[in-house]
C-alpha cells in the first residue's frame, strides 16, 4: 500500500484540550515510526502552526486560525484542507461531502469521549454544542469514527446513526511517561503533603473519591481543575467529611509535574462512570499506582483486572484497602495492564483501518 496519510493537527497553537493536543502529536510520531512501505504521513495544521515532529513529509498550513477553523468545518466549508485520507486524531475535521469509492477520499475522526452528552456539566456550553454539531456532521460524512473502548463504540450507537462504521482504537499515555529525578522538589513546588491519593471524577462523583481519601487517612489530590473552581471541590469535600485543609486543587501540568503527583500517590481514585477515556488512570497504571475506580463500562474496558472496580458505595473502603495491603499487588497488576496501551499499537491500527477503507 503506497499513500500518504494526512493528520490534522489543529491544537499545536491554540490548545483547546491538552490531552487531545497531545494525543494527537503522540499518535502522529506513532504512525511516522509504523508507517508501511511507501507509505508517509502529511499534517494538516490552522494558520501560525510549526510542526516539529520528525519525519513528517508535508505541512499543508490552512488560511484560518484555529478558532475561525472550528467554525469554518462546523459550517461544513473545508477551508482547503484538499482530499486524500484524512485521519483527525479528534473531531475537528472538514467534514463534507467526498467520494471515496472514485477519488479514494477518507476522512475518520476520533472521539475520545461522550462528556457532552453525559457530563455537560464539565464543559463549557460553546463545547458541548461544537462537539454535538460536530458528531452529526461525522455521522453524515465521516468514513469510520474511532473511539478508545467498546463501552464507547456501544454508547454512541444510542446517539449517532454511525451504523457500521465505528472503530475501537485505544489512547495510550505519553510515550517515556516516567517520573522525572526531581520528582520529589516538583511535589514541594506544588506544596503537596507526604500522603495523598490523587482524586478524579464528574462534580456528581467526586466524593466518593473524596471519602476514599479520608477512610485511607490521606489528603486528596486533585488534578486538571479549571480555573475558580477550587471553593466547589472545597464544599464537597467537605460535605463528605473531609477537611479543607487536606485537599489540594491543582490545574492542569505539564507531563514532568504530572508524572511526579502521580507517582508518589498512594492510589489513584477514578470515581466517574462517564463513558470517556480515562487520561489519569491510564498513566497512573504506567506508573505502577494502585488505581481504584466505579464499576463502568469504561473502567472494565480499559482497567481491566489493572486495578480495583467496585460500586460507588464501597469506594471508601477500597481506597482504604489500596492504600494499604492491597497496595502492592495492585501497584504490580496496573504496570500489567499498562502494557496493553501505546501509541505505536494505536497507530498501526490506524494504518489498518484506512488499509481496509
Amino acid at each position: 500500500m503506497g499513500a500518504r496519510l494526512r493528520v490534522v493537527l489543529d491544537q499545536l497553537v491554540q490548545v483547546v484540550d491538552p490531552d487531545h493536543a497531545a494525543a494527537a502529536i503522540e499518535l502522529t510520531r506513532g504512525l511516522v515510526a509504523t508507517a508501511p512501505s511507501g507509505c508517509d504521513v502529511e499534517a494538516i495544521v490552522a494558520a501560525g502552526s510549526e510542526v516539529s515532529i520528525p519525519g513528517v513529509a508535508e505541512v499543508r498550513t490552512l488560511g484560518l486560525a484555529r478558532r475561525e477553523l472550528a467554525a469554518s468545518w462546523q459550517l461544513g466549508i473545508a477551508a482547503g484542507a484538499g482530499g486524500g485520507l484524512i485521519h483527525s486524531p479528534t473531531l475537528m475535521a472538514p467534514l463534507v461531502r467526498h467520494d471515496r469509492t472514485h477519488d479514494n477520499d477518507q476522512t475518520t475522526v476520533t472521539v475520545w469521549g461522550l462528556e457532552a452528552w453525559d457530563a455537560p456539566d464539565s464543559l463549557s456550553r460553546a463545547a458541548v454544542a461544537w462537539q454535538k454539531a460536530m458528531l452529526r456532521r461525522a455521522a453524515k460524512h465521516a468514513d469510520a469514527v474511532v473511539v478508545p473502548t467498546h463501552t464507547i463504540a456501544q454508547r454512541i450507537q444510542e446517539i449517532a446513526r454511525v451504523g457500521d462504521r465505528v472503530r475501537v482504537i485505544a489512547g495510550a499515555a505519553p510515550e517515556g511517561f516516567v517520573p522525572p529525578f526531581d520528582a520529589a522538589e516538583r511535589r514541594g513546588g506544588l506544596a503537596l503533603p507526604e500522603r495523598y491519593v490523587v482524586v478524579h471524577g464528574t462534580w456528581d462523583s467526586v466524593s466518593d473519591g473524596f471519602r476514599g481519601a479520608l477512610a485511607a487517612g490521606a489528603h486528596a489530590v486533585v488534578l486538571d481543575a479549571a480555573e475558580g473552581t477550587e471553593p466547589r471541590y472545597s464544599d464537597i469535600a467537605s460535605s463528605a467529611g473531609l477537611a479543607e485543609s487536606r485537599v489540594h486543587v491543582r490545574g492542569a501540568l505539564d507531563t514532568s509535574d504530572r508524572a511526579a503527583v502521580l507517582a508518589g500517590a498512594a492510589a489513584y481514585v477514578a470515581s466517574s462512570p462517564t463513558a470517556a477515556w480515562p487520561w489519569r488512570a491510564v498513566e497512573a497504571m504506567r506508573l505502577g499506582v494502585p488505581v481504584v475506580g466505579v464499576d463502568s463500562g469504561t473502567h472494565r474496558d480499559v482497567l481491566a483486572d489493572g486495578g480495583l472496580l467496585v460500586d460507588p458505595g464501597d469506594l471508601a473502603e477500597a481506597v482504604e484497602s489500596a492504600t494499604g495491603g492491597e497496595g502492592a499487588r495492585l501497584s504490580v497488576l496496573a504496570a500489567d495492564r499498562s502494557r496493553a496501551f501505546s501509541w505505536a499499537g494505536s497507530a498501526e491500527r490506524v494504518w489498518g483501518l484506512h488499509a481496509d477503507l
